[in-house]
């Protein structure tokens, strides 16, 4: 087995931040690379980065395109704000196929042959004499070609001669050769292969992942990256046990001495809350009032918001005597409005952990999980990715709150998914009938840090906050959806001011 390569003089970092890291700082110098991936992944803009990453600390860079023309290139360039003009570019697109008496099609023509084509890349890379390299694409050197067995013969002549002129090389191929051919993987030093998927709705998908690199560890996986002006932005899967923090578990409040009770002593750092329960019964003005408390103290907050919109969030917040905006404005509160339909889960991870190292927030509401699945291929890859992410935050003594609608307006059993056994704590909330009125009712069903309440009692939210009643004794069933009553109407909350205005009613 090669040894591994952890010393960085030997590695040439590729420019961009997520996939430099999940290479563990670049790939190994002077070595043939393939980059793979269908039309429109990203291959151009993966391959110009590298060459310009090249150029920033003065090493020479040549772009050889056999598919684009250069004033295609330099206007991808433009497009993410580059500056092309300390690269060299070569075009081999023939200006002879554009003329109209050779009746020929705007692609390039296979009478062409593929010796004289590589003999115009040797002698190109020997006038030029590059410390990086990229050859976009292979697709076309495939079909001159013509058979599979002489393609690999000038691939492997082409590695050979760029080893011995001593240029770490990436060639782009867009996979328009026969399914399931991995040839190029087994000449190359190391491949990466680019995808992009279309789901029903929404913006479309893109990941990447390493499918081998020689003799140098790297973080395997699929590995979520976006296009953007600058380049790309890759997010690294999240692996929770890289980064953990000292922190101090002594647990804090919530703001409401009752609902602390009602928890054993109140919120431990370092544990994530589930708040479940219907639409409107208070899940997020609870979460609301518990973060809010956490700035009072002074701690930093990051709020992420799936469903809501947040004019909605602030003005509610307001009425019940939360206003966010002060804090938001300090910067010690980060709100963030997320779509699903727009956000990959690696970038939203990627968000999260930006919000915890970045920003220092030791304090984080995800409202909701509902609209959190919507982003997941499937509901076993939100499990395992809610798994590192919580795991992630626990780690780093992060307070977390996560929010669960439940089916219905009165919270039908069942819910998108169950996660329950993921977090540390689990609160329920319920809508029950009592005496024509629609009251609120809330149960810690565990926790994991300490002996908790196992009561069930009623509550409201007032402009001062939340308001507790004694335990539901009387009441059988609450949390089927279906309770009895077998007692007296003054073992309930009396109605009070909020009850009549409105500001009771919850998120």
């Amino acid at each position: 087995m090669p040894p591994v390569q952890d010393r960085p003089s030997t590695l040439a970092a590729l420019g961009i931040a997520g996939l430099d890291q999940v290479l563990n700082g670049g790939v190994t110098r002077q070595r043939l690379y393939l980059v793979e991936g269908t039309p429109g992944t990203g291959k151009t803009t993966l391959g110009l980065g590298f060459l310009l990453a090249g150029a920033a600390i003065g090493e020479t860079g040549l772009y050889i395109t056999l598919a684009e023309t250069e004033e295609e290139l330099r206007a991808v360039g433009a497009s993410h704000g580059w500056s092309l003009e300390s690269l060299t570019l070569f075009e081999m697109v023939p200006a002879e196929g554009l003329d109209e008496a050779e009746e020929q099609t705007l692609l390039y023509p296979s009478e062409v042959e593929l010796g004289e084509t590589v003999r115009a890349i040797m002698a190109r890379v020997d006038a030029v004499r590059p410390d990086r390299l990229v050859i976009d694409s292979l697709s076309e050197l495939r079909l001159l070609a013509q058979s599979p067995i002489r393609y690999r013969r000038q691939i492997l002549a082409l590695k050979h001669f760029f080893a011995s002129r001593q240029c770490t090389v990436l060639v782009l191929d867009d996979k328009s050769g026969a399914p399931g051919d991995a040839q190029l993987h087994s000449i190359a030093h190391g491949v990466i292969a680019l995808e992009q998927t279309l789901s029903g709705f929404g913006a479309e998908r893109r990941r990447m992942h390493v499918v081998k690199m020689r003799g140098q560890r790297y973080r395997g996986g699929y590995h979520d990256f976006e296009i953007e002006r600058g380049g790309l932005a890759v997010f690294p899967r999240l692996v929770a046990g890289n980064v953990q923090t000292a922190f101090d578990a002594a647990p804090v409040s919530t703001g409401s001495p009752a609902f602390d009770a009602l928890l054993g002593g109140g919120l431990t750092p370092g544990t994530a809350t589930l708040l479940s329960g219907p639409a409107g019964v208070g899940k997020t003005t609870t979460a609301t009032g518990a973060m809010v408390a956490a700035l009072r103290r002074g701690e930093r907050a990051a709020y992420f918001l799936f469903d809501e919109r947040t004019p909605t969030l602030l003005h509610r917040s307001a009425a019940l005597g939360m206003d966010l905006r002060p804090y938001i404005d300090s910067g010690q509160l980060l709100l963030r409005s997320i779509d699903p339909a727009e956000l990959s889960p690696g970038a939203f991870a990627a968000v999260v952990r930006h919000a915890v190292e970045a920003e220092s927030a030791r304090f984080v509401v995800i409202d909701s999980l509902n609209a959190y699945l919507q982003s997941m291929p499937s509901e076993q890859y939100l499990v395992l990715q809610m798994h590192e992410l919580l795991t992630y935050l626990s780690l780093n003594g992060v307070v977390t709150l996560l929010i669960l609608g439940m089916h219905g307006v009165l919270g039908e059993a069942g819910s998108d998914v169950d996660i329950s056994y993921l977090a540390d704590n689990a609160v329920q909330f319920r809508f029950f009938e009592a005496f024509g009125a629609v009251r609120q009712a809330i149960s810690v069903i565990k926790t994991r840090t300490a002996a908790h309440e196992r009561t069930i009692r009623e509550f409201r939210i007032t402009a001062d906050g939340l308001d507790f009643g004694e335990p539901l004794s009387a009441f059988h069933g609450v949390l089927t959806g279906i309770p009895t009553f077998s007692g007296e109407a003054a073992t309930l909350l009396a109605a009070g001011k909020a009850d009549e205005s409105g500001a009771s009613i919850g998120g």
